[in-house]
């Protein structure tokens, strides 16, 4: 990556960068949340965020999901708009401050749902990369597509346009195909969230007393 390269690494180097991803329905949010809980239990300081943001262009493609998405150029911009904001405002002084910074999905989830639409993964990868700081650890949680989607049934809710059952199984099949990076888990959700927990538990200690 060159100079641009080694400026990401800098920005990151005091702080720990942990991201989960996997297809909607395998608990991403609830674990996320409580691997926060464990970090601050620890005495660490974390910054616990998610992608899309809350911020404008966030905001934009959260509304799709129920009003039906756009072109498939526009959408990726919009992610890409987002993300930009979110690692200049919030991940990148975070991690320069040696916090903790949890994500509910972040630029893999683009690689996966776009991706499910036609884009090359490894070109979605590269223009991420070349402003967002990879993480320390990235946790895919996994679950069969049916599982999931009985999962957001059963919560009340139906799959939105970015959860129809092919488009689900294309993006697992993207997220799978980055298991055997030495930054990457892949964890079972089969178990009830507490099992997952402790599995997640272990892998981030693991990787934080190495970065120490």
């Amino acid at each position: 990556m060159g100079a641009s390269g080694t400026l990401l690494d800098e920005m990151k180097q005091a702080g720990l960068f942990i991201v989960l991803e996997g297809i909607d329905g395998t608990g991403k949010s609830t674990q996320a949340h409580l691997l926060a809980d464990w970090f601050r239990a620890q005495g660490r300081e974390v910054v616990a965020s998610r992608e899309p943001t809350d911020g404008p262009w966030g905001r934009q493609i959260r509304a799709t999901a129920a009003t039906g998405r756009l072109a498939p150029e526009e959408e990726l911009e919009l992610f890409l708009k987002d993300r930009r904001e979110h690692v200049e405002q919030l991940i990148a002084p975070a991690l320069a401050a040696g916090k903790v910074v949890i994500l509910d999905r972040y630029y893999f989830s683009t690689m996966a749902y776009q991706g499910s639409r036609g884009f090359d993964p490894a070109e979605i990868r590269a223009r991420n990369e070349a402003f967002a700081p990879r993480p320390d650890l990235l946790l895919i949680l996994d679950l069969d597509v049916d599982r999931a989607l009985e999962r957001i049934g059963a919560r009340g809710d139906t799959a939105n346009e970015f959860e129809k059952r092919d488009a689900l199984a294309r993006c697992r099949e993207i997220f799978l195909s980055l298991k055997e990076e030495p930054f990457v888990h892949v964890v079972a959700t089969d178990e009830g969230p507490e099992m997952v927990q402790n599995c997640i538990r272990e892998i981030a200690a693991s990787r934080a007393g190495a970065a120490a």
